[in-house]
């Protein structure tokens, strides 16, 4: 029998990037996205989730319960109907049971790791499984400071096209490399035990392996876009039931950064202090802290 867990949690992420992109907008010509207000870098849930994806295939590839539905490798409505296959369900009818779409649901959250984590809509196509609100959620993250964006100029001896190649005196192409000189990047998340225990079964060796991928999301992630990326530090507030002893936004308050030296800017994590309370139980609530990284 899984050992669903029956805690809930919080937890703090610090990570931080040199000379990269940590992630790029779209709507901005593919540069680091930025609080146009502020300033401060932004990272989206999506990509932070995308990382704790492509780090648990890493390591479960070949194990079973563990797949990973949101990856380019099939259709998600063909993925669906696999569900239904599976389960000896008629198969690509949009005639289904709301018995037979909850046991494809099931049946999703069991093989597929980020369902029984994140959740998934999965109400397309002709064999639906359902919604699934995940217990585990994770906010944008953004950087402690403002950043700055740095935006080079690079040239590339190979030419693109033989026309150009063949020109008399061929020219090195241009382009350009937005990058992030320095910037430290806090993140906030919450596991709640009571959508585990009623929606997907989230369990203890689940939890484990999310905090694994946390701290490696970026081991298996390089690239020269990204520059050097590394999470510093995970603090995880541990409740003492399953609904939780304490409102989530005291306990983010207790774990702060700050910069060394404000006089100059900040290019190392070393030129930061993070701030927090003791590891253990936490004066005068039910709550654990402890720290992973």
């Amino acid at each position: 029998m899984l050992d669903i867990i029956k805690n809930r949690y919080e937890f703090v992420i610090y990570f931080d990037v040199e000379n990269g992109n940590p992630n790029g907008d779209p709507d901005a010509g593919n540069h680091p996205r930025i609080d146009a207000e502020t300033g401060h870098g932004i990272v989206t849930d999506v990509c932070l989730k995308r990382k704790i994806r492509n780090y648990v295939e890493i390591v479960k590839e070949g194990y079973a319960h563990n797949n990973i539905l949101i990856k380019m490798d099939s259709s998600l409505n063909s993925k669906f109907t696999a569900a239904h296959k599976a389960l000896g369900q008629e198969q690509n009818s949009k005639k289904h049971s709301k018995e037979e779409i909850n046991k494809a649901r099931t049946w999703m959250c069991e093989n597929y790791y980020d369902v029984r984590t994140f959740g998934a809509v999965m109400s397309t196509g002709d064999d639906p499984a359902g919604i699934v609100r995940g217990p585990v959620q994770i906010n944008f993250a953004r950087s402690v400071d403002p950043i700055f964006i740095n935006d080079i100029s690079i040239t590339r001896l190979a030419i693109t096209t033989t026309e150009k190649f063949n020109d008399a005196d061929p020219k090195n192409e241009m382009g350009r490399k937005a990058i992030v000189p320095y910037g430290l990047y806090r993140a906030e998340g919450y596991i709640s035990a009571n959508l585990a225990q009623k929606e997907t079964r989230f369990s203890e060796g689940d939890l484990e392996l999310f905090w694994q991928a946390i701290i490696n999301m970026f081991e298996h992630d390089h690239s020269a876009a990204r520059g050097k990326m590394a999470v510093r530090k995970l603090y995880v507030f541990k409740h003492q039931s399953i609904l939780g002893n304490a409102p989530s936004h005291i306990l983010f308050d207790k774990i702060t950064a700050r910069r060394k030296d404000e006089t100059r800017p900040a290019r190392t994590f070393g030129d930061y202090e993070i701030i927090a309370p003791n590891a253990g139980k936490l004066e005068n609530l039910d709550v654990e802290l402890i720290e992973k990284l």
